[in-house]
């Protein structure tokens, strides 16, 4: 991989973890995701005019990474109003590597070298060993500390299963513009309607409140998987989707800074871990 290719990915990264920064950062997080993924789908279908259309044999894809996102959407949500953004993130953006390069061995026949794979497989480690929970530290139950576990590892369940179906999709589309911008288009209104349902009142309010906050955070949504969709072009999935979950390094800064969660000598060798897996990648 080379080293423009490896810094472009590493900037989609940070771009990720801001805009997850931002659903965390207060009020209603199905409602603010909704207005995320609206706002990057309104951006999605003002540039499908200026890409071709996707080929016939990606729709299906497109059309099944729609509701896939969907299924992220609410369980990233879920894990969210459960966790600290410093249990959640590391646990979903870190299991989701190890379950794509097992994916797209079996679909797709990416058999990885031995040096990539273990990269992935380091990257994946030091993702998972940032996390901390702070319920463990409050006393409470152990049940309810587990929720916001679960949800996280479902919802990497679902970030695996949207990466793939993206990169291979991507690859028969002959256009990663028209794939990318027509992805967010359709998969942005089923979360918009969904939540107009079942809290209506909420999502106009919010609208009218954080309509700032949506429409940065769904510009670098769309920004961030922009430049992973065009690198799932270029060689195996999983070694860009283990470089994408880096964004967990910058959203423990993130939290460290911000949410006042701490960082500490244990993150911070997490973080040199990541590095390593990283460098393994570009060799």
């Amino acid at each position: 991989m080379s080293l423009t290719v490896l810094a472009l990915i590493m900037f989609a990264a940070l771009l990720h973890a801001t805009w997850n920064a931002l659903i965390k950062l207060g009020g209603d997080r199905l409602i603010i995701m909704a207005l995320l993924s609206g706002s990057s789908g309104v951006i999605g279908l003002c540039l499908t005019p200026f890409f071709p259309l996707p080929a016939p044999a990606a729709w299906p894809f497109i059309a099944a990474t729609s509701f896939i996102h969907i299924g992220y959407i609410w369980f990233l949500t879920k894990a969210y109003d459960h966790g600290d953004f410093g249990v959640v993130y590391p646990i979903a953006r870190g299991v989701a590597p190890l379950l794509t390069a097992t994916g797209a061995m079996i679909f797709g026949g990416e058999f990885l070298s031995g040096s990539s794979l273990a990269g992935v497989a380091i990257i994946a480690a030091g993702i998972m060993s940032l996390a901390h929970d702070g319920s463990n530290r409050t006393g409470e139950g152990e049940t309810r500390s587990l929720k916001p576990v679960l949800y996280a590892l479902a919802t990497g369940c679902f970030i695996a299963s949207y990466t793939l179906v993206d990169g291979f999709g991507v690859r028969v589309s002959g256009t990663v513009g028209g794939y990318t911008a027509w992805l967010f288009a359709l998969h942005g209104l089923p979360l918009v309607i969904m939540v107009m349902f079942i809290r209506r009142d909420g999502l106009v309010q919010a609208a009218r409140q954080n309509w700032k906050r949506g429409a940065v955070g769904g510009a670098f949504s769309i920004a961030a998987y922009w430049i992973v969709i065009w690198a799932f072009t270029l060689g195996a999935i999983a070694p860009v989707a283990a470089l994408r979950e880096t964004s967990v390094v910058f959203a423990a800064i993130f939290a460290a800074v911000h949410l006042r969660e701490g960082f500490g000598v244990r993150r911070a060798l997490s973080a040199l871990l990541v590095a390593s897996g990283i460098i393994l990648l570009a060799i």
